[in-house]
């Protein structure tokens, strides 16, 4: 609190504004989050210097500066011994200097925690954004899905819908990924401000709005995410769990007319249920490499025979592709394939960082895990009564859930939110003085 006293209201006001700058951020692009990084990052450092380089580090905070420290050497080694003359397209030291800009997450991460952990920061604001975005990307699929075009006039790509995205199929990843701030907003801060008749009425209809949202915007992945998030909760959360009935009829209901309704969402799920069929019976027949075996599979055989390439230390992060075309057993006819990334964080973190920075990165994810997820909810430790963690904990296990397909870990959304979310949640675990903890 003293670091509070010493600053007015309009510096901590800004620093406000960045955090719950970022949900609209996304929506903005690349470039715009990139500016709230280095924003948020600037304003630390004018007013914090002394005291960011003071800042005590734990363990999990060592194992995060161990990865990127662990990126860069490789990326030295990579470029310097391992670099093919086949690659100089990409750029000689071009893994460096991609290793280097990577360190923007360090600090985000490193920085976040700080304001979180002094009370800096009110999460207020951030959960009111995340609603408001939410709902915005919401209300522009709806759009989209009526007539067509959304508000910018984007138009709709096949079976799936960007909204404000563009030509990006993330919208329903985006719902996914900041919807339930929009469940512990009125809780949290507006609870004594509402009937309890209205608080259970206003929730279960945030639900609806959102999962048809993601039903109709396509991405299967984020919706199943989205609706095992809020199990967790409902399971884990003695207060909602006479909430799991409702939340299966309404869920049951709403899928079941939406899929009997439209035919182009019909066709999209039960492609999901059929490839899912198809998957399982190459797997149980241990048929993985058949010409005729499902994409991810050629996918996962794509990335095994990268990794080999360099198992300890890796190729180097977003040098899958190149490496993958480097492969000793491919041929133009291959019907391997050679994607950007492996489409599974794991799988590309063992591939670019080999099986050092998978330990390390697997080390870093239990920890926060054992940090959060078990202190909350088996030891009786303080965080047992801090619920304002309990969003940030299930969106982060849903993020790093290990069968799920994503992104690459390393590009800009994927890496900002991530270490967004582990910033707060450590900076929440090692608050000082807990405050708008409870529901």
């Amino acid at each position: 609190m003293y670091l509070i006293t010493k600053m007015n209201f309009n510096k901590l006001s800004l620093f406000n504004f960045a955090l719950a700058a970022f949900p609209l951020s996304f929506i903005a692009g690349n470039m715009i989050i990139n500016i709230n990084i280095l924003f948020i990052t600037f304003l630390a450092i004018l007013f914090f210097k002394k005291q960011l380089f003071q800042l005590k580090y734990f363990f999990l905070d060592k194992l995060i500066f161990l990865y990127f420290s662990l990126i860069l050497i490789t990326a030295l080694i990579n470029d310097f011994y391992f670099f093919s003359e086949k690659m100089a397209w990409m750029g000689y030291f071009s893994t460096v200097i991609k290793s280097i800009f990577l360190l923007r997450y360090l600090l985000l991460y490193i920085v976040l925690r700080f304001l979180i952990e002094k009370n800096i920061i009110s999460l207020k604001f951030f959960f009111i954004s995340c609603s408001f975005s939410v709902f915005f990307v919401s209300f522009d699929i709806f759009l989209q899905f009526l007539n067509g075009k959304d508000i910018f006039g984007f138009v709709g790509q096949g079976r799936k819908l960007a909204g404000p995205f563009g030509d990006e199929l993330i919208a329903g990843g985006f719902i996914q990924r900041f919807s339930l701030f929009a469940f512990f907003l009125l809780p949290l801060f507006f609870y004594h401000k509402i009937s309890k008749k209205f608080y259970k009425f206003i929730i279960p209809v945030f639900f609806v709005i959102f999962f048809i949202g993601l039903i109709i915007a396509g991405n299967r992945m984020p919706t199943l995410i989205f609706l095992f998030t809020i199990f967790l909760v409902i399971i884990f959360q003695k207060q909602t769990r006479k909430f799991l009935i409702p939340f299966l009829i309404i869920f049951s209901f709403i899928f079941t007319i939406i899929f009997k309704s439209n035919e182009t969402i019909r066709i999209n799920f039960t492609d999901l249920y059929g490839k899912v069929s198809q998957m399982s019976i190459f797997i149980l027949n241990k048929d993985f490499f058949n010409k005729d075996s499902p994409q991810y599979l050629k996918e996962f055989s794509s990335f095994y025979d990268t990794w080999l390439m360099n198992k300890y230390i890796g190729g180097g992060i977003k040098n899958f592709r190149y490496y993958c075309h480097e492969r000793p057993n491919i041929k133009k006819e291959s019907k391997f394939i050679c994607n950007m990334h492996p489409h599974n964080y794991y799988l590309e973190i063992l591939t670019e960082t080999g099986i050092f920075g998978f330990f390390i990165v697997l080390c870093i994810f239990l920890n926060t895990l054992h940090l959060t997820f078990i202190k909350k909810y088996f030891y009786n430790s303080v965080l047992s009564e801090n619920n304002i963690i309990i969003p940030f904990i299930f969106l982060f296990i849903g993020e790093i859930f290990p069968l799920k397909s994503t992104g690459s870990f390393f590009t800009t959304g994927n890496a900002t939110y991530i270490f967004l979310i582990l910033g707060i949640m450590i900076g929440l675990v090692r608050r000082e003085n807990p405050i708008e903890n409870k529901i």
